[in-house]
């Protein structure tokens, strides 16, 4: 228990605003902050006011880690951030855009950490020009200015296709060695779409399957059902990243990954389950709902991923309707 600081006291970091403190947010500022940096989290304000109260709770490996870092409900500290982790929503990442890019400071790298594959592009159509992050992680919120640490953390980022010319050459570099001092694993990946895909298959295997049974990775992986259904689902993924030019892996290579993926995170619950739990809007439509737009445009059939997706939104609308 207590403070913990794990960095090297003699390199400089970089000051780091993270840009939606929920669980992703938090723990890898948490991370950051525990090795030395200097982190600000912007958030909501119950978070805020719990983490300037006591520090922010960090629950990892059956200990926990009382973290001081600042806090803000304003955008204000990306003025002076050198690195900017943006880890809202997927719907919000155009708004969270428009209100990062003008404050950001001459040099200042933004590093998308979010869900879904199109982020970048979102982010590049409002103005700001983003590193794709690939996040492996299983992290909940576990409380106001607490959240808790189920398994893995490791990241891969990579610069995504299409982006401005002048771009920093070595920001991804820069990025990875941050969070290497860290203690966090980060590979920089020559083909960041191709992870960005492979990280989609994961979340759309296990988000809607674990909303609609409120079940824990490791059952799902566990049972023959839905360990067939997974794999009904990642052949579609694979069929429609394929016929969309990127290059993923094979589907039963996929599938083996995801079930070891399961076993690891045995106790993790998915995102979209924690949303719905917490009657707040899900990425569907950013995980499961992507493919069946991108299998529709590409005329690829999609029955597993639809169904799911139809579910996970109907039972949102249901869960609206009642509040």
């Amino acid at each position: 228990m207590g403070e913990q600081a794990t960095g090297d006291p003699s390199t400089p970091w970089p000051r780091v605003a993270v840009f939606g403190a929920g669980a992703v947010g938090c723990h890898y500022g948490a991370k950051l902050a525990l090795a030395g940096a200097p982190v600000t989290l912007i958030g909501r304000a119950a978070h805020v006011e719990a983490i300037r109260a006591r520090g922010l709770w960090l629950d990892t490996g059956g200990l926990r880690h009382t973290v001081r870092c600042a806090a803000d409900t304003s955008p204000a500290p990306v003025r002076d951030a050198d690195l900017v982790l943006m880890c809202v929503k997927s719907a919000d990442t155009a708004q969270a855009a428009g209100s990062i890019g003008p404050l950001l400071r001459p040099g200042a790298i933004v590093v998308s950490m979010q869900n879904g594959v199109d982020n970048v592009e979102r982010a590049r159509a409002a103005g700001l020009d983003a590193v794709a992050a690939v996040v492996y992680v299983g992290a909940s919120m576990g409380g106001a200015g607490h959240v808790v640490h189920a398994g893995r953390g490791d990241l891969v980022i990579g610069e995504y296709p299409g982006g401005p010319a002048g771009a920093d050459p070595l920001r991804c570099a820069r990025v990875a060695a941050t969070f290497e001092q860290a203690g966090v694993a980060c590979r920089v990946a020559p083909d960041v779409r191709a992870e960005l895909w492979t990280k989609l298959v994961m979340n759309a295997a296990f988000n809607a399957i674990s909303a609609l049974a409120h079940a824990r990775y490791g059952s799902i992986v566990a049972d023959p059902g839905t360990a067939a259904t997974m794999r009904a689902l990642i052949d579609e993924c694979v069929a429609v990243a394929r016929a969309d030019g990127v290059a993923i892996g094979d589907a039963a290579t996929l599938h083996e990954a995801a079930l070891r993926l399961g076993e690891a995170m045995a106790t993790a619950t998915s995102s979209t389950e924690q949303d719905l739990a917490r009657g707040r809007p899900t990425e569907i439509d950013s995980l499961n709902g992507y493919v069946v737009g991108r299998g529709d445009a590409l005329h690829v059939p999609v029955p597993v991923n639809r169904a799911l997706h139809a579910l996970v939104r109907l039972l949102e609308r249901e869960r609206n309707a009642r509040a």
